[in-house]
């Protein structure tokens, strides 16, 4: 029986990137039920709601989604629809992986490296107020970033045992508990001492964020797995994708216990929207990396394989990668290619 998967297209590129991955999916033989579902700008329009309720009720009962960029409506109570959505589910681990299939401008050698970012915590909790001084109630702005045990030791135990399953060699943790010695320094030793249950599996190490920033565009091949707090991660993902070729090779997963949500991590681009020349990749990589969460490894590794090879002939690639194809061109050379 096929698994049921929420699609939601999102909005700008959205919907033409997600016909594109169901065209790849399917000429690659995934086992899908797709049900397709509304969010951002378009859940407003169909639903007057940036989240409708049909659409939390169908992730409730797949568990699964694929993702397209969704636009947040500006003053509709959300300061993001994707931080609502992974607080709805509690989608603590962010994994974006960072795998070299273009020419890099400073020639890294087959990079292959994954970014594990907590999710839930941090900054991103919108815990803000202004402070009054005098007769101005706006003075100063206050922002409270909140790092807990039980959030640290989910999401580094989750990169340690990533590392293990899929065979890496080394975990690097990344903070600043050099000058946050409260929030940074309990993340810190929350990896410290779990570290020491992997000994002899897999070398840890740590480093601050400015330092780490500078590291990986030196040589970001002495990393491997990458563990970090929110908005370190955020900040670092998106380094690590322009290592790589950019935001159009970026997939994305959120997972949580109970249900789990892959996305291209890109924005809508609205200003080439309808206009066929958006590179589907970010979303066909993210949906691979969902075919292997819903174990249906075979049919990812069809899925990458292919696109890799797309990619690196050159033949048929993006305006984005240097090439002339537009998103249909591109998905009608990648569905030919897996039907052989």
């Amino acid at each position: 029986m096929p698994t049921p998967v929420t699609l939601i297209p999102g909005d700008g590129i959205g919907p033409s990137i997600a016909d594109a991955t169901v065209r790849v999916l399917e000429a690659a033989g995934a086992d899908i039920a797709w049900d397709v579902q509304q969010a951002g700008q378009a859940g407003v329009a169909s639903h007057g709601d940036p989240i409708p309720e049909p659409t939390l009720a169908s992730i409730r009962r797949t568990r699964l989604a694929l993702k397209g960029p969704l636009e947040t409506p500006v003053g509709k109570g959300f300061r993001s629809v994707n931080v609502a959505l992974r607080k709805e589910f509690d989608l603590y681990a962010n994994v974006r992986p960072a795998r070299q299939l273009v020419p890099s401008p400073r020639h890294y050698d087959d990079l292959d490296l994954v970014l594990v970012r907590e999710n839930t915590e941090g900054l991103y909790i919108g815990k803000e107020q202004y402070v009054a001084q005098g007769d101005d109630p706006q003075a100063a702005a206050e922002s409270v970033a909140v790092v807990t045990r039980a959030g640290s030791e989910r999401i580094i135990r989750y990169a340690f045992e990533y590392a293990v399953a899929h065979g890496r060699r080394k975990v690097t943790l990344v903070h600043k508990a050099n000058i946050l010695k409260y929030s940074s320094g309990l993340f810190l030793e929350v990896g410290r001492a779990m570290a020491k249950e992997y000994e002899g599996r897999l070398a840890f190490d740590e480093r601050i964020i400015d330092a780490m920033a500078m590291n990986l565009v030196m040589d970001p091949n002495r990393f491997d797995v990458i563990v970090t707090t929110n908005m370190f991660g955020d900040i670092l993902s998106d380094l690590i994708s322009g290592l790589v070729g950019g935001l159009g090779l970026a997939p994305g997963a959120n997972i949580g216990k109970d249900a789990a949500i892959f996305e291209a991590v890109h924005g809508t681009a609205p200003d080439i929207a309808g206009k066929d020349v958006a590179n589907p990749g970010a979303l066909i990589l993210a949906a691979a990396m969902m075919l292997d969460h819903m174990g249906q490894p075979e049919t990812a590794r069809r899925v990458r394989d292919a696109f890799t090879a797309q990619i690196q002939e050159g033949q048929v690639r993006t305006r984005d990668l240097g090439g002339a194809a537009g998103t249909v061109e591109f998905t009608d050379a990648l569905v030919a290619r897996l039907r052989g």
